[in-house]
């Protein structure tokens, strides 16, 4: 009889071959015989196909799958979410790491749960520097309705922790089409992923495992790279509010995630000189037809609440020109 799987990891690589082996060792250190690692090589171009290949005989359960063009993270790990066969499932980043026997923990704390998602804390690793990320969530250990943890607007809340990596999730989320990432995004792929979660599963809990060990500062990171693929935060961003103003308690909603939006713009807009000449512009045009393509009442209420910097440096690039035909109306059951 053919074991049944109980967890799927999925693990996009891209050009991560520093950092690979030690995502790989945590794997191992977690194996188990109703485990299986979809291990994504997102069309590398340095060694890490080679040391994923090596690595595939040596971690019970992993199957290596090579894309022959660059998709994305969020493509990646739909390529592994189309392969696993797991009952519950999970991610990891490529340049990540494990503590051992995580992963058992915390299938173990979802099944008690009976949940269809749990959210984890994390360790987040810049250089020699540790720190303890929590779960904007209060109570730990209980079931939750995901909706109900949306709000309120103006505090962080479980929907500003997007990490995919930091929880594990029930088969029905995928039969139900809640666990897929929007082909091609970028950057900020996790963002209107964890929306749909939160308006559409039905139970969540928080918990306080730590066996995650995110690694900040890579240089090969988007998040450190000033190119034009960090401007996919408009077009993630953008979804989530179209598809919250489709909710029918978008009146309820859409301030959350206008205010998110905003703060997010505000947070690249702070930081423009990271980025190419070119990509700046084009980083103030977009938002500046972004923030035109918002219910205006909601911008306007949000702006107010921001804080002076923030809402001054948006208020800026609002009153840009935008050329017409560039902004779209938001369809939204809130007053514009």
């Amino acid at each position: 009889m053919k074991l049944v799987v109980k967890l799927s990891v999925i693990v996009p690589f891209y050009n991560v071959q520093t950092y690979a082996p030690d995502t790989l060792r945590s794997l191992r250190a977690n194996a188990r015989e109703d485990f299986e690692f979809i291990l994504v090589d997102d069309c590398s171009t340095d060694g890490t196909y080679d040391i994923l290949r090596r690595a595939r005989d040596d971690i019970p359960g992993a199957v290596v799958i090579r894309h022959e063009q660059n998709g994305g993270l969020a493509t990646a790990r739909n390529t592994g979410l189309d392969a696993a066969t797991g009952e519950y499932l999970t991610f990891l980043d490529g340049d990540d790491w494990l503590a051992p026997g995580y992963y058992a923990r915390l299938l173990a704390a979802a099944e008690d749960l009976g949940c269809d998602f749990v959210r984890a804390d994390h360790v987040q690793v810049t250089g020699r520097a540790r720190t303890v990320h929590r779960v904007p969530h209060g109570l730990r250990g209980v079931p939750f309705s995901p909706r109900d943890a949306i709000l309120p607007a103006d505090r962080t809340t479980s929907v500003d922790y997007p990490y995919a990596w930091a929880g594990i999730y029930h088969r029905r989320l995928v039969d139900r089409g809640l666990l897929h990432f929007t082909h091609g995004l970028r950057t900020a792929e996790d963002r209107p992923w964890i929306w749909r979660l939160h308006r559409e599963a039905e139970s969540f809990a928080a918990v306080g495992l730590l066996g995650v060990f995110y690694r900040r500062g890579v240089a090969s990171s988007l998040t450190q790279i000033g190119d034009v693929r960090q401007l996919d935060f408009i077009r993630a961003f953008d979804q989530v509010i179209e598809e919250t103003a489709r909710d029918p308690e978008a009146d309820k909603l859409l301030p959350k995630a206008v205010r998110t939006y905003a703060a997010v713009m505000a947070h690249h807009l702070d930081s423009v000189e990271r980025f190419e000449p070119a990509v700046a512009r084009k980083l103030r045009s977009m938002s500046a037809a972004a923030l035109q393509r918002l219910p205006q009442d909601l911008l306007s209420d949000t702006l107010d609440s921001l804080g002076d910097q923030r809402a001054a440096r948006l208020r800026r690039v609002r009153r840009r020109p935008v050329p017409a035909g560039t902004v779209p109306s938001v369809t939204t059951g809130a007053s514009t």
